[in-house]
């Protein structure tokens, strides 16, 4: 198994070298997460996912025990309205085999993951993929736990198997790269100003001062 690249260029995600598994981003699963606001927690999952469409990553849906636990949230549903969630029962989504054919049927060998909860199902899966032969990257700020030890002591474990911790605006980034690839900016744009707080601000700002005559020969 080739060992993973924590260092250098080929270290970095790209457009096309990552694949996306978002787990059980559910009412259920959320009622119990107290290491971050839930509202935070929708925000930026939903931003990850716009992230994810906004530069063409595969992106696999997978929710536990729906039937009790909820639909996946609506506010992620909305941005891939045609795919279908894979409902399972393991806690593990890495023992599902449909999981498992779905990330093997994009290439990838890159898969950045969220989840919830962050000690159960974002742990187990990332460090089975890792066995595996999967470089993986953990969403931490779109995934929660039951408190904030248990959040911590996840990423701890993770990152001690080999996994790379990553924030959703940081990936947005790290996929953007370079300001002068303007194809997918207006995108990007907009995924900063629903989802990015201040800097979007800023974006709304900056597009204003660009749009008004006065303001541009000054």
């Amino acid at each position: 198994m080739q060992a993973f690249t924590k260092i250098g260029l080929d270290a970095l995600l790209t457009p096309e070298n990552c694949a996306l598994l978002l787990i059980d981003h559910q009412p259920f699963q959320l009622a119990n997460v107290n290491s971050h606001d839930p509202t935070i927690v929708i925000n930026n999952v939903t931003a990850l996912a716009k992230t994810a469409k906004a530069y063409g990553i595969p992106t696999i849906l997978t929710t536990v025990n729906e039937e009790r636990g909820g639909l996946i949230f609506k506010q992620v549903q909305a941005v891939f309205p045609d795919q279908k969630t894979i409902n399972r029962t393991f806690i593990n989504c890495w023992e599902d085999h449909r999981v498992v054919e779905a990330v093997k049927k994009t290439g990838r060998k890159k898969l950045v993951m969220a989840a919830l909860w962050t000690e159960m199902c974002l742990a187990m899966p990332a460090i089975h993929a890792i066995g595996d032969g999967y470089d993986v990257y953990v969403v931490t700020d779109a995934s929660g736990g039951v408190s904030p030890e248990a959040h911590d002591m996840a990423i701890r474990r993770m990152v001690a198997a080999g996994a790379q911790p990553i924030t959703w605006l940081g990936l947005a980034g790290e996929l953007q790269r370079d300001w002068a690839r303007t194809e997918r900016l207006g995108e990007v744009a907009q995924l900063f100003v629903e989802h990015a707080g201040a800097t979007g601000s800023v974006f709304l700002w900056e597009t204003q001062l660009l749009a008004t005559p006065k303001l541009k020969g000054a």
